[in-house]
């Protein structure tokens, strides 16, 4: 069995500190040079031994100050599930009314953007090919906890009431609704989450830190005829968020 990496070690280390209250919320960590003297590591041990908690919501990093212990923050539920869009609306607003937490987005919508190779792959359209683009930051009393960016074929809406998912009857009543009400029917969807870290635009629009870890779905909805009708990019900061699946068992 291989030996446990020196700043896995660390990290268990400084958790361990925190555990046990020697540093408590808000409190500065001494400096790496004072840690890893003290633990007999380098300073760049230390650093990523910092790297891996900050990514984790343990510890914070500000700019020009230090690193800090962060303050606990209670992690959302998201609920995964085929069931959870009803005709009542939207998904996120039922998972965070079950919180007892406000829910609210923000969005910005792009008709007839040309869709990018990848996105035109999982659409099952010729790349360039017109769609609608819409981008979502999603809140919960006010905080971000997600980020979205939806595209859906231009083919499929254009000329409906539905085009511009958040305008019109039927703003925000989620993609299975607003494709129910021109006709077409959604069957199922595909989501393909994996972890990796954010990028400089997500981290800032999380409120998270540079490189935290963070949970990127790549969801695609189906109509009952096999068509993709909407693929979205879906990021969830895992310090902050806890991703559950719901799977209905048909009897």
């Amino acid at each position: 069995m291989s030996e446990q990496p020196p700043y896995l070690r660390i990290a268990d280390e400084l958790r361990q500190r925190i555990a046990e209250h020697v540093w408590e919320p808000g409190d500065r960590l001494p400096s790496r040079a004072q840690i890893g003297q003290e633990c007999g590591v380098g300073e760049n041990v230390v650093r990523r031994a910092q790297e891996l908690l900050i990514s984790q919501g343990v510890l914070e990093g500000r700019a020009g100050s230090g690193t800090y212990v962060a303050e606990p923050r209670e992690r959302v539920r998201v609920v995964r599930s085929s069931a959870r869009e009803q005709p009542s609306g939207s998904p996120f607003r039922q998972d965070m009314n079950a919180l007892r937490l406000q829910s609210d987005w923000e969005s910005r919508t792009d008709a007839k953007v040309p869709a990018p190779a990848e996105i035109a792959t999982r659409l099952g359209i010729a790349e360039g090919e017109p769609c609608v683009r819409t981008t979502y930051e999603f809140l919960a009393d006010g905080k971000p906890v997600q980020l979205s960016t939806s595209w859906e074929p231009y083919a499929v809406t254009g000329g409906t009431l539905v085009v511009l998912p958040e305008g019109g009857p039927h703003a925000g009543a989620g993609v299975v609704n607003r494709m129910a009400a021109i006709g077409v029917t959604i069957s199922h969807a595909v989501e393909q989450p994996e972890p990796r870290h954010a990028t400089a635009e997500e981290a800032s629009l999380l409120g998270i830190q540079k490189a935290a870890l963070v949970t990127h779905i790549r969801r695609t909805y189906y109509s009952d005829e096999g068509r993709p009708v909407e693929t979205a990019d879906i990021v969830v900061p895992a310090a902050h968020c806890e991703i559950v699946y719901e799977i209905p068992i048909n009897r």
